[in-house]
């Protein structure tokens, strides 16, 4: 019984730091306890205290609210890349499953070329030749999910390819454009879940690690991996600096590989002929 219920546990769980940070993010663009664009020297790398519930950064600006307000930059670069990236790669492994033969063929090599490079790598040539920012910080976080999306879209395509109800839908006389949206893109879309909820968190760790080489968002919009940045030379002084973005980072990213997991297994036929 345990067992059955851990899956439900991860996804209860996954589902709240993923829909808590999700708020965090839509409240900062309404309200923040401080302003993030206006400094005050005098209260720097102040502790914790009623007034700052997080302290200060070395420019006297609240920590909680920059929090909040990286949590909007970080999460919002993250799903417009992840969201591109299924955009693209989802209708490139459909077609590469249904047409087979050579567009098949071309369409995975082209798929094993951008795996050729690991994916933060790839994430920095590509900003750095556009240039840093968060709209080419977007595009070369999307340039990755790509193959990754038509990969896995191709997968379960071509593992429904026998399934009964598309034999008959061919004898029907269907094309495979509409066999494709009509049938097999509908019963990809609990894997397709599943691959959103990881590779938003792997989006979200490119762009902290972009932000933190300073390819990401820039000055002033507040980005957890620039927070990460800006303390590195006052650990020593203020080890919260550091702290507070680091413990977001880590259950923002938490959050999504649980989410992922329960969703995973909530698909899984295997796992309901279990539970039942």
């Amino acid at each position: 019984m345990s067992a059955a219920r851990r899956p439900d546990g991860r996804l209860a769980l996954g589902l709240t730091l993923s829909l808590g940070l999700l708020a965090l993010a839509l409240l900062s663009q309404f309200w923040t306890p401080w302003s993030t664009t206006e400094l005050a020297v005098a209260d720097r790398l102040r502790p914790p205290s009623p007034s700052h519930w997080l302290g200060t950064d070395h420019l006297g600006r609240d920590l909680l609210s920059l929090l909040m307000q990286g949590a909007a930059t970080s999460l919002g670069v993250a799903l417009a890349a992840v969201a591109g990236g299924a955009l693209a790669g989802v209708p490139l492994g459909l077609w590469a499953a249904a047409r087979g033969g050579w567009v098949d063929e071309l369409i995975m090599r082209a798929n094993d070329l951008v795996f050729a490079f690991p994916s933060l790598l790839l994430a920095i040539l590509t900003t750095t030749w556009l240039g840093p920012g968060a709209l080419n910080a977007i595009l070369a976080i999307a340039v990755f999910n790509v193959p990754v999306f038509a990969r896995v879209t191709r997968g379960g395509a071509l593992a429904l390819g026998s399934r009964e109800f598309l034999l008959a839908a061919r004898v029907a006389g269907k094309g495979a454009l509409r066999i494709s949206l009509e049938h097999v893109l509908p019963n990809l879309a609990g894997l397709l879940l599943v691959q959103l909820s990881v590779q938003l968190s792997m989006g979200l760790l490119a762009e902290t690690g972009l932000s933190y080489m300073g390819l990401g968002a820039q000055p002033p919009q507040p980005s957890w991996g620039r927070m990460l940045a800006d303390a590195q030379t006052l650990s020593a002084l203020a080890p919260t600096l550091a702290l507070f973005p680091g413990l977001a980072i880590v259950l923002a990213v938490l959050g999504f590989n649980l989410l992922g997991d329960g969703l995973r297994d909530r698909f899984d036929p295997r796992r309901q002929e279990t539970r039942a």
